[in-house]
């Protein structure tokens, strides 16, 4: 026995109203059309559903019982329908990328393609943020998905996966008297001035002077920089030394700056993140194309897992911060 959703709204209705003209009112019917659409729902059921006696309208047991039910698959139904057209608007809508970073060359346009299979008619938008914003627009909305660099602040407001894992390695300029050693403890770096992030960056500004390296001593901060050419003169200058991660090395370590690997120091991620709260098919369909890509474990959560590390292309030339990259390593840790 299959009851149409209409039949079960008209029969909420004259419940709610007990008076078939009022409700026949609010449905935007003829009464006498609802009268029937009942009768009928009454015959397909084996009951009556109403007392009627002429100067009144009273459910009868059967009714009772049916109500809550009725009233359960309306509400139901409704927020599948509204969830149902949220998708469809989904699937001609724009999701915007937040980048501060490069994620390299191959990794963008290799997401872009699998997320056209499921998503034909959105349209991915990059959307540029500066070093100062270290969710690249996640935090104030700007952004639906973001490649950001862990750690993150506040961080039960976001889920991420990991898309590339290397080495921290230190730009300096090449006559420092560091500079011939293929290798530098960071223990010899502890009495440098360095180069700091915007303070607006948070967590990541302590992450990128490796403060919890330094055993309690607080860094000297010789300059603040906002971009890659800041960097790269900054070094020239003689402002400071920087930490990067090692994909990024080619953005500054040119006429005049060197690179070299840092003893002491952990590896850096990228991760692509998006709000935790934000539930919309777009969002959670482009994470998973980024899944699929990198190969990483559909686990979306506090746990992380590690497989096999594979190579990504080289960095894509862009107005990066000393953190930019390009990954030379992934993995399928999620958080």
């Amino acid at each position: 026995m299959d009851v149409h959703g209409r039949d079960l709204r008209y029969f909420v209705a004259v419940a709610d109203e007990l008076n078939f003209t009022r409700a026949a009112e609010a449905l935007f019917i003829s009464q006498p059309a609802l009268s029937k659409q009942i009768r009928a729902l009454e015959r397909q059921l084996g009951a009556p559903l109403f007392e009627r006696d002429g100067r009144s309208v009273r459910l009868t047991p059967v009714g009772q019982s049916l109500l809550p039910h009725a009233r359960l698959l309306l509400a139901g139904w409704d927020t599948a329908r509204a969830e149902l057209e949220a998708a469809k608007a989904g699937q001609h809508a724009t999701v915007t990328i937040g980048i501060s970073t490069s994620p390299g060359r191959g990794l963008l346009p290799a997401i872009r393609t699998r997320f056209a299979t499921t998503f034909p008619q959105a349209k991915p938008v990059l959307r540029q943020a500066g070093w100062s914003d270290p969710t690249a627009g996640l935090a104030d909305g700007s952004a639906d998905v973001a490649f950001v660099w862990l750690p993150l602040a506040e961080v039960d407001r976001y889920e991420w996966i990991v898309v590339a894992h290397e080495p921290r390695m230190v730009a300096l300029p090449e006559n420092h008297r560091l500079a011939a050693k293929p290798v530098i403890e960071f223990a010899d770096l502890l009495d440098e001035p360095f180069l700091a992030l915007p303070r607006s960056a948070g967590p990541l500004r302590d992450y990128w002077l490796a403060v919890d390296a330094r055993g309690g001593r607080e860094p000297i901060v010789g300059a603040e920089i906002s971009s890659t050419e800041e960097t790269y003169e900054a070094l020239l200058n003689g402002d400071g030394v920087v930490l990067l991660a090692a994909g990024n090395v080619p953005l500054v370590a040119h006429d005049g700056v060197v690179a070299r690997e840092v003893d002491g120091v952990a590896p850096s991620d990228l991760a692509l993140a998006w709000r935790r709260a934000d539930r919309r098919p777009l969002v959670r369909g482009y994470a998973d194309a980024c899944r699929r890509v990198i190969g990483a474990a559909p686990v979306i959560g506090p746990t992380r897992s590690a497989a096999a590390p594979e190579q990504l292309s080289p960095p894509a030339p862009m107005d990066d911060p000393p953190a930019t990259r390009a990954p030379a390593a992934r993995r399928d840790r999620v958080r």
